[in-house]
């Protein structure tokens, strides 16, 4: 066998070995990175949200700022990083994925005092992926608190993001996240968003097996995989409440946010493959925006094949109805035995938020007033321990 064969064969054995779970020192110590710039970042774009603002620039302007972080970071060998998730700006009603072009005609959108914006953003690392979304009301502030069904909508999200994250430990099931999330926003007379998914992440994929669903219709209740979170899993975790019904459409406005599948077809058109391959060196299967391919018009008539044969898949603008609120807060956690590490920040600031409803559910409450991760035993106490045990032995 000659020694070309016997590296290759090295190679996909240590391949075959790696550990990519969150077990690997080397492997959380990536998220975490990735967590760093992403809460850095989101912190910056939540605070550029004033009165007056571009979307467009916020958009652009974040998505720079999430490059640059990781330029900072592993840049001994090559290490694919950048955006883990395009910087996207969603206004009051629309749900999700807002990130328009310049070409685009809402490229003209400002944002005004009292809208409800939902930052959502992320950084990658060697494909693993730190994700976050907060939402703020424009010039709210102690002297100008948000009210009525913002404020309704914001609590439900935030509790319910609270409650989500002291579930997802070793052991528990998916549907006990649902079934908190519903009750947390009915109490305060929201609805979680109909069908919304969070998903297990891997290295290179956001979009794993497991899954939490929110509000499901009874259709997808019954069709739903039930499934139980393990040790050294990692959850990006989206929790999305309406002050209205909870059922979603498609906005008119144009989709710029898409994503390479794992899906394998042999492409027909030229300008197809091109883009295709543009995709795959740039961005791998993480979610990108339209603005940074190379040619956008070239790029929108090759992701038409492309998307027919599943090889890549759209992320559509969402909304709710006209005239209602959607908050949403989104973080990534990871399964550790100790318990839930949350690893990127939801910014809020609860003092400005002024509602009339509250939880009223014991089980709730004691649920929310829990600790998120178990205090560890100091060195001195486990010490002490040892010894009394030890002293205990002794006796017998």
């Amino acid at each position: 066998m000659s020694k070309t064969a016997d590296k290759k064969k090295l190679t996909v054995a240590v391949q075959e070995t790696e550990d990519i779970t969150v077990a690997n020192t080397d492997v959380l110590t990536k998220y975490k990175a990735a967590a760093d710039i992403t809460n850095r970042v989101i912190a910056q774009v939540a605070a550029a949200c004033v009165d007056g603002a571009s979307v467009l620039e916020i958009c652009v302007n974040g998505d720079k700022a999430i490059e640059e972080g990781t330029k900072t970071v592993y840049n001994k060998g090559k290490i694919n990083k950048g955006v883990g998730f395009p910087t996207s700006i969603s206004v009051n009603n629309v749900i999700c994925h807002f990130s328009p072009l310049a070409s685009d005609p809402e490229s003209a959108l400002k944002l005004k005092t009292g809208d409800m914006v939902k930052v959502e953003l992320g950084a990658q690392i060697d494909g693993y992926g730190a994700i976050a979304a907060t939402t703020v009301v424009v010039g709210a502030s102690k002297e100008n608190p948000i009210k009525g069904k913002q404020a309704d909508v914001l609590m439900a999200a935030y509790q319910a993001a609270e409650a989500a994250i002291r579930l997802i430990r070793a052991g528990n099931a998916n549907t006990l996240v649902t079934d908190n999330v519903q009750r947390i926003a009915t109490a305060y007379g929201c609805k979680p968003v109909e069908g919304m998914l969070s998903h297990q992440q891997e290295k290179n994929v956001i979009d794993g097996k497991k899954q939490i669903i929110l509000n499901p219709t009874e259709g997808q209740r019954q069709d739903f995989d039930k499934c139980t979170f393990a040790e050294n899993e990692v959850y990006c975790v989206d929790i999305m409440v309406s002050s209205g019904d909870g059922k979603i459409k498609n906005s008119t406005s144009r989709t710029t946010v898409y994503k390479k599948t794992a899906t394998n077809y042999s492409l027909k058109m030229q300008t197809s493959r091109v883009v295709l391959s543009e995709i795959t060196k740039k961005f791998g299967q993480f979610p990108f925006n339209l603005r940074l391919m190379e040619d956008e018009r070239k790029a929108r008539m090759g992701l038409l094949e492309c998307i027919k044969h599943n090889v890549v898949t759209a992320y559509d603008v969402m909304e709710e109805k006209e005239g209602e609120f959607v908050a949403q807060f989104l973080f990534t956690v990871c399964v550790m035995p100790s318990g839930p590490l949350r690893i990127t920040n939801t910014p809020i600031d609860l003092e400005i938020i002024q509602t009339e409803k509250k939880i009223e559910d014991e089980e709730i409450l004691a649920l929310l007033a829990s600790e998120i991760k178990p205090k560890k035993k100091s060195a001195n106490k486990k010490k002490k321990a040892e010894a009394a045990a030890a002293g205990e032995e002794k006796k017998e």
